[in-house]
């Protein structure tokens, strides 16, 4: 195991953090240590016998609207409770990859809420601010990530549910794409906007999370595979989208700071800042539980509601009943609203990378929630709750700490399947990896294919930005077998051509990068006569496809081979200094 400790040291180190921070507010189920420690064994088995593991002994907490085998499913309501025999493909994923479950999370009942207070387990208080509210409805796993109980939780996202705790407990919440993650096994709220969230401390984590995680399920009709054209990261220079002065000035000043703060780091980092008017993203989250589509609640649990109106939580009741009353043709009518919307917010992201907006406008105390149930509720999901109904991927993040300890994030949205993309801008906001050492693994389970470059396509180089355009990722550095000599064929911007030779060939440096299918289409378009793309033999063995010239396109062009590489040969050309004199002394790695 890693310096962290094995999964049972991992394990009873959590079980002493529950015991310390004596909050039983946050959990509905918490498994006996014997039992996770077992499980956490049983990781460091595997991981003994070679297996290769993701997750190796991080500890996990379930909202408990997620299936765990052997643990009652509540949503919060102790009548409805029943025993699940088998685990949510969600959290038989993550277990697979080495998480030991510690135990199932409070939430607001039925996941119907932002706040965290509408539960009989009880209220999940702020970490910090024991007076406010945790948010919700994923109170309790925001809040076990956040007293470092857990390494990763599960958390629903229907209206904001995985994105408002985040904000408010200072950890990282990832909304994926709708569909991505199996939403089998877990209690709906609305089907077709339900998703599965993740909390994590860090960026990379959570993103490890998510490649474990996507990908469709059988029986789950919802659930979606990454396309072929699927973005693996962010341009080095990506542009983000800052709502307008008209926006900001509706916000309180700490939700004003954490946005400036967010736009000072990523100018920072290289961003390009560009103020947009968000009202096309903003407006469509009115539409859904101010229209008709709060009727798919009822669909959902409403008859076992009226059934069990004594078992539900008032405000719950109160909501799912009214959405009951809600006609068909007002269903209809707000889908059409909805639609008009569509355009409008695709052409504002087709411009961006990423759009920028606070993840919440405020941080009600309990006590004022208690006295608004409807109206705290409903202010919170401002900037969240448009997100499933126009198809975004989206990442919360914290910016900020007012001197009392609140926590203020924002998140960071796309259209679907931008995930890998805004978890590359939200890392230029946290300071930390956006993903592991090995970008391969940073994006498994994603359409890639691995591509050698030798010139001007490479980081730094003048046409790396229509690369990255195309959704490409870094992997690493590569040195080719000793078989191919590398020619200047000028043009603006210069380029290299590689190419193979019976003998006399040297070993070029150069960058493997991975590419979404989709993309080789426009990338081969631009190649110039004479350039185009074979099997590149490295000297690792491996015969990736990489960038190669014709013999008659290199004839009479400078041969550079001596450099050992595109790099240093530009190098050179400012202080002439070629690493050897000669193709044979130039082969290395």
């Amino acid at each position: 195991m890693s310096a962290a400790g094995t999964a049972v040291e991992r394990v009873r180190a959590a079980y002493a953090r529950v015991a310390a921070a004596d909050r039983p507010e946050v959990w509905i189920s918490l498994r006996p240590q014997a039992e996770a420690e077992a499980d956490a064994a049983a990781v460091d088995a595997r991981v003994a016998a070679g297996e290769d593991l993701p997750l190796a002994g991080r500890t996990l907490a379930v909202k408990n609207n997620i299936d765990v085998a052997g643990i009652p499913t509540t949503a919060a309501c102790p009548d409805f409770a029943f025993t699940p025999a088998a685990d949510a493909p969600a959290v038989a994923r993550l277990r697979a990859a080495g998480c030991i479950v510690l135990g199932a999370t409070n939430l607001d009942q039925f996941a119907t809420g932002l706040v965290g207070t509408r539960s009989p387990y009880g209220a999940v208080r702020d970490v910090r601010r024991p007076e406010y509210v945790s948010g919700g409805s994923s109170s309790g796993s925001a809040v076990a990530v956040a007293l470092r109980v857990a390494d990763l939780a599960l958390g629903t996202d229907t209206a904001g549910s995985g994105r408002v705790p985040a904000s408010f407990q200072g950890v990282v919440g990832l909304k994926p794409t709708r569909g991505l993650v199996p939403t089998l096994g877990v209690v709906p709220a609305c089907r077709d906007l339900d998703c599965v969230s993740v909390f994590a401390a860090d960026v990379a984590l959570a993103r490890t999370a998510l490649t474990v995680l996507a990908g469709p399920a059988d029986g789950d009709p919802t659930s979606r595979a990454w396309p072929a054209s699927t973005p693996l990261g962010a341009p080095a220079a990506p542009r983000v989208g800052v709502p307008d002065d008209a926006l900001l000035a509706t916000l309180d000043a700490p939700v004003r700071t954490a946005v400036a703060t967010a736009v000072a780091l990523l100018a920072a980092a290289g961003a390009v800042v560009v103020r947009v008017d968000a009202a096309p993203v903003v407006d469509a989250g009115a539409l859904l539980y101010g229209g008709a589509f709060v009727a798919q609640r009822y669909a959902a649990f409403g008859a076992w509601a009226d059934a069990h109106p004594g078992s539900v939580d008032p405000t719950v009741l109160r909501i799912v009943q009214a959405a009951r009353e809600v006609p068909a043709h007002a269903y209809v009518t707000d889908t059409e609203r909805l639609d008009a919307l569509r355009p409008a917010a695709a052409a504002l992201l087709a411009r961006l990378d990423a759009l920028l907006l606070p993840t919440v406008p405020e941080q009600p105390t309990i006590a004022a929630v208690a006295a608004d149930p409807i109206g705290a509720n409903a202010r919170l999901g401002r900037f969240t709750n448009g997100c499933n109904l126009l198809d975004l991927a989206a990442i919360a993040v914290p910016v900020h700490e007012e001197p009392d300890g609140a926590q203020v994030g924002v998140t960071l949205l796309g259209p679907a399947f931008t995930d890998h993309v805004l978890a590359d801008v939200a890392a230029l906001l946290t300071g930390g990896p956006s993903s592991g050492p090995a970008a391969p693994q940073a994006v498994a389970g994603v359409p890639a294919q691995p591509v050698v470059l030798f010139g001007a396509h490479m980081s730094g180089l003048p046409l790396n930005p229509a690369l990255t355009a195309l959704g490409a990722r870094l992997v690493g550095l590569c040195t080719t077998a000793p078989v191919y000599r590398l020619h200047d064929l000028g043009g603006a911007p210069r380029r290299p051509g590689a190419v193979r030779v019976a003998d006399g060939g040297g070993a070029i440096d150069g960058e493997v990068w991975l590419l979404p299918p989709a993309a080789f289409g426009p990338l081969l378009a631009s190649i110039p006569p004479g350039l185009g793309l074979g099997a590149v033999d490295l000297a690792d063995g491996s015969r990736p496809i990489g960038f190669l010239c014709e013999a008659a396109a290199a004839a009479g062009t400078p041969d550079v081979t001596a450099y050992g590489g595109w790099r240093a040969y530009l190098d050179s050309l400012a202080t002439p200094s070629p690493r050897s004199a000669t193709p044979e002394t130039a082969v290395h790695g």
